[in-house]
């Protein structure tokens, strides 16, 4: 019996590996935005057409939407095992490292109203998360 079949018969296990892996999709879809944020800086065209060859001609942008489907694919996995409810949410958290990485990376301006808006996301994350065990 594979390990993966056997997170049919441990309900928590699986739960916690789907969380896990949500986690990752999260990691690995803000690592893709500042991947594909980089790369569109190198080529400052605006065609369609030129930022569609960029994307085979930018190590960063290919690799921005290489890391996008790894996070895909983790994800379909993730959702396998776990509770949708619960764990698309967590994708939001997203927003939280793709801003943090653009003020360290890009010194993007930090404001109240952002921080408002991450601790919210952070809040919402969690309130759900709590919601499946009532």
């Amino acid at each position: 019996m594979s390990t993966l079949d056997a997170l049919k018969h441990d309900p928590e296990k699986a739960r916690r590996l789907s969380i896990a892996l949500v986690f990752v999709c999260t990691l690995l879809g803000a690592a893709a935005q500042i991947l594909m944020k980089a790369g569109t800086l190198e080529y400052p065209h605006s065609g369609a057409l030129q930022l569609l060859l960029a994307i085979f001609k930018s190590g960063k942008l290919f690799l921005g939407y290489a890391f996008y489907g790894i996070s895909t694919l983790v994800l379909v996995v993730a959702l396998k095992y776990g509770e949708l409810s619960i764990l698309y949410p967590v994708i939001a958290l997203t927003y939280v490292w793709v801003t943090g990485l653009s003020v360290l990376i890009y010194s993007e301006a930090m404001n109240p109203w952002k921080m408002l808006g991450l601790l919210t996301v952070v809040l919402g994350v969690g309130v759900l998360g709590r919601g499946r065990k009532s």
